[in-house]
């Protein structure tokens, strides 16, 4: 990986995956654990000081909802998330989301909240089985459902997508604006991959689908989960000799330019480009070719 640091890859914990069905076990980890409430936008209770920190609740007093374990620290402490609203009256704490305080958590908290809130996004949107529609219920530690009419096993699905930094022969980098985003916003291209193709394949088909330039030197960066709801982002570098000029697709994007390092430092210093912010793998693409941090961000 080149990418040194993201802000959803990192931090170690032991997922405990080999006890999952193990419900004694389970249910003693349960006993003493630190639970960590998911709501359905994806909110925990965090307690928002210099250095942000999650506020779990003791097991006995946590609500109802879905369990799901996510694993055990070094210190062997188990920590559960519980898919359910954040109760009332939890000291200095207030709801909040990864997209503004992941990049800013110790690194076990970032993976614990990472895991959390895309577990929690996948229980709400798997209640049903997709063969016959009865009902699912939750197993194995909160990590299968399985039907309740005919008992087969739904697992937790990730949808890869491929997100490129494009620079040309002159070592400009390419950054455009979405249809939907509001002026001034600027980002690297990004996309699903599609049945049957690689990821290399990915990044030249959306770069030619959505900009019109044919790339190469196509260069695997690093990876990290972005579970709103439930991608895994896959960080590329491309290079293009494509002289031609960018052909835009209007549906996806309103605006693309190229930009020098000297021309980008200072469109983001007068705030005309507002850059993704550091929690995302776009952030660490453009400074990474930059060769610094950069200013200014869009909160992302």
């Amino acid at each position: 990986m080149t990418l040194g640091w993201l802000a959803l890859a990192r931090g170690d914990i032991d997922r405990m995956a080999e006890r999952r069905r193990d419900e004694d076990w389970v249910a003693a980890a349960w006993a003493g654990s630190r639970v960590l409430v998911v709501d359905d936008k994806g909110r925990v209770p965090v307690r928002l000081t210099d250095r942000p920190e999650l506020v779990y609740v003791p097991s006995r007093t946590a609500p109802k909802g879905e369990r799901v374990l996510l694993g055990i620290d070094e210190d062997k402490i188990a920590y559960f998330a519980v898919c359910a609203p954040i109760p009332d009256g939890i000291p200095d704490a207030e709801p909040t989301g990864l997209r503004r305080i992941g990049a800013l958590l110790a690194d076990v908290e970032s993976t614990l909240m990472t895991q959390a809130v895309a577990m929690a996004a996948w229980h709400g949107a798997h209640r049903f089985c997709p063969r016959c529609g009865a009902p699912t219920k939750a197993i194995a530690a909160g990590h299968v459902r399985v039907c309740t009419e005919d008992g087969g096993e739904q697992y937790p699905r990730l949808d890869p997508a491929v997100i490129m930094l494009v620079a040309d022969a002159d070592d400009r980098v390419l950054l455009a604006r979405g249809v939907s985003w509001p002026e001034r916003r600027a980002s690297v291209l990004a996309g699903f991959i599609e049945p049957g193709e690689s990821m290399e394949q990915a990044v030249a088909r959306e770069v030619k689908e959505e900009v019109g330039l044919d790339v190469g030197e196509v260069t695997y960066m690093g990876s990290q989960p972005w579970p709103m709801p439930q991608s895994l982002m896959l960080g590329f570098s491309c290079r293009t000799d494509d002289v031609a000029k960018l052909k835009l697709d209007k549906a996806e994007i309103a605006e693309a330019y190229w930009y020098t390092r000297d021309e980008l430092k200072a469109a983001a210093l007068n705030r005309d480009v507002l850059l993704p912010g550091r929690v995302s793998i776009a952030r660490q693409l453009i400074e990474h070719w930059y060769g610094a941090d950069l200013p200014g961000s869009w909160g992302l």
